[in-house]
């Protein structure tokens, strides 16, 4: 048995874990290589660019059943379970344990046809269910750029959904095109998620 659930479901999404064992990364390069559409959207706030040639999706797959396989940290594919798009690839929902700390952080991205469908939404409570409930962990993290509104409204609605709190602007914080950028960054604690969950 692993320490993460190999897959999971939500009312309306179907997470499966990124491992080479299960996943082809072709599927992953279509959406993300240079000149896919919308790519360039969907990377302007990522801390990673277009693909340019598949071996970095595959790169991409491989560390991330490596993190798996070592407790370290989860990335799951995103379906929809339902209506006309339903078993495409929507995206991807990351738990980064930081098992020191006692937190994890998320971070995810949804290809554009699936934005605006409260998906993150969902993601969030299921990934929040997933940190607490099985990790026994205290803390989840989240953060967004300062510019990127689309993510800034998702990510405030549902931490005022489970009674988080705005942590404020980290200066600096991750590094986009070699330059250092600042991060708005959330909290929700064990408790406040208690409290909200239903």
């Amino acid at each position: 048995m692993s320490l993460f659930p190999t897959e999971m479901e939500s009312e309306r999404l179907r997470y499966e874990r990124v491992h080479p064992e299960e996943f082809d990364a072709y599927e992953l390069y279509e959406h993300v290589q240079a000149g896919a559409p919308h790519v360039d959207e969907l990377t302007k706030y990522m801390t990673w660019d277009p693909h340019a040639h598949p071996k970095e999706s595959f790169d991409w797959v491989e560390q991330a059943g490596e993190k798996f396989d070592d407790g370290e940290a989860v990335n799951y594919l995103v379906r929809p379970t339902e209506g006309e798009r339903a078993g495409e690839l929507a995206g991807t929902a990351g738990l980064f344990a930081d098992w020191d700390r006692r937190r994890a952080i998320f971070g995810t991205w949804f290809r554009k046809p699936f934005w605006g469908r409260g998906y993150s939404g969902e993601r969030a409570a299921r990934m929040l269910e997933l940190a607490f409930d099985r990790l026994d962990l205290e803390l989840v993290a989240v953060a967004h750029d300062p510019e990127n509104e689309n993510s800034r409204r998702a990510i405030e609605k549902y931490v005022d959904r489970f009674g988080g709190h705005k942590e404020g602007r980290l200066r600096n914080e991750i590094v986009i095109d070699d330059e250092p950028r600042d991060v708005v960054q959330y909290s929700i604690s064990r408790e406040e998620w208690e409290q909200h969950r239903n």
